[in-house]
């Protein structure tokens, strides 16, 4: 588990992101689409079309993270 300052904000982007996109094309998504800074220290979700898998984006204070989660059953909501 990855601890998450207090204050924090969960982004989630509606609609389905295209799972091919790397770090920078989600990055400049939050900045075109959200209208926030990817660097602000908030947490922004992406789900793919399918539904099993999802992007995260996160900035610590010291580097930029891109997590990445698949589910072998199930799908997220």
């Amino acid at each position: 588990m990855i601890p998450v300052p207090v204050g924090v904000k969960v982004w989630l982007a509606t609609g389905h992101t295209d799972m091919r996109k790397g770090f920078a094309s989600l990055a400049l998504q939050v900045q075109e689409v959200l209208r926030r800074d990817q660097l602000g220290g908030h947490i922004f979700c992406f789900r793919g079309r399918r539904g099993d898998l999802v992007k995260i984006i996160w900035h610590d204070g010291q580097a930029a993270n891109l997590y990445v989660r698949r589910l072998e059953r199930g799908r997220f909501l």
